[in-house]
């Protein structure tokens, strides 16, 4: 039988403790060590899996030779630190969404795990479920025509974060999803918010993204509504999509709709839109829970040696909107272009400058 691959979870604060279970769950891996900052949520986690070591210390989890891997599922300003210092000790990196707090700081890590020989893996779960995989499909099969917009909502009661505003938060996951969808990145973004209940956070935000061949995506992201909305609609020139990630079953639905200009008028009596009202289709999706997708498909790329799906060059693409959307949100909406646009959205990784390695970077502060 082969070695198990041992792997540490950083962070037991909203999320880490579903990494820490699935991961517990896989075949060929170990969840090895358990790490936090609190002393309550450390109690809590390593009761449920009494194997895995518990620590308060990262250090101790840097260099302990026996861990192959991290999961790192801190707060944002902690994630570069903890993930670089975790590439520079070996192990090989998962990180929860966003990557990083700059683009810059994505390169350099893709540049390092690259050099190293080492997996980055950024943690867009919505890219690991079934759903978004059968829209992808069905886009990429030409079933809807051309995409000509995508409107995606993503809003909820809570949870209220201090240091990141809503977009920061909740966006990732639409900017993903879209990214993907359309195998390509945005031109320019606008961004409006408003904050109404912490102090200069934005709880509400409205992000629009426009794409070569005039196909724009809206996001409309908050901490601030009464009903939990998941979903995403893709409107295309010969059927729509929707897909409603709060249905537990029938997530997704296609409707044979569209409206066509007509080609040439004379007179605008003549003039009429053609509207098509077809029937709604419901493909079957054989449920799968994505972030169980998506701890295996780490797991796989460390054992066979293969690039993830999400990638650290994919973690840059949606913090390279995210940082272009924060730009618009402070100058009141206005359009801002993505710098250093390519066909991948990305500045060339060898126009970066090398990172050059601190200890005081392990001091990231509370592990939430």
């Amino acid at each position: 039988m082969s070695k198990k691959i041992k792997v540490a979870v950083i962070g037991l604060g909203y999320w880490g403790p579903n990494i820490a279970r699935n991961i517990h769950s896989l075949d060929n891996c170990e969840l090895a060590t358990v790490c936090d900052l609190e002393k309550d949520r450390l109690d809590q986690v390593s009761q449920q899996y009494p194997k895995a070591k518990a620590c308060s210390n990262v250090e101790s989890v840097l260099y302990d030779r026996e861990i192959d891997a991290v999961a790192i599922a801190t707060p944002l300003h902690s994630h570069f630190p903890l993930a670089m210092a975790s590439l520079e000790a070996g192990k090989h990196v998962l990180v929860e969404k966003p990557l990083a707090a700059t683009s810059e700081q994505c390169v350099e890590l893709t540049q390092t795990a690259a050099k190293r020989g080492l997996i980055l893996m950024v943690g867009h779960t919505f890219l690991y479920s079934p759903e978004v995989s059968k829209l992808k499909e069905i886009i990429d099969s030409g079933d809807l025509g051309t995409i000509r917009y995508i409107n995606s909502r993503r809003l909820n009661l809570g949870l209220f974060h201090n240091d990141i505003n809503v977009a920061w938060d909740l966006a990732p996951h639409d900017i993903s999803i879209i990214l993907h969808l359309l195998g390509e990145a945005p031109v320019s973004v606008h961004c409006s918010g408003a904050k109404h209940v912490v102090h200069e956070v934005e709880d509400v935000t409205t992000m629009s993204l426009n794409f070569p061949g005039r196909k724009t995506a809206i996001i409309t992201s908050s901490w601030i509504d009464p009903r939990k909305v998941r979903e995403t609609t893709i409107v295309g020139s010969k059927g729509m999509a929707v897909f409603d990630d709060v249905e537990l079953r029938e997530k997704i639905r296609i409707f044979d709709a569209r409206v066509e200009r007509p080609p040439h008028y004379d007179t605008f009596a003549e003039f009429h839109y053609a509207y098509h009202h077809g029937d709604v289709r419901i493909p079957f999706v054989k449920p799968a829970e994505p972030l169980r997708n998506e701890c295996q498909h780490f797991l796989d790329c460390i054992i066979r040696g293969i690039s993830p799906r999400t990638p650290g060059e994919a973690g840059t693409q949606v913090v390279k909107v995210l940082e272009a959307a924060t730009e618009s949100l402070n100058l009141n909406g206005v359009e801002v272009r993505l710098k250093g646009n390519r066909s991948a959205g990305l500045t060339p990784l060898s126009a970066m400058r090398p990172y050059h390695h601190s200890n005081s970077l392990l001091k990231v502060g509370n592990l939430d």
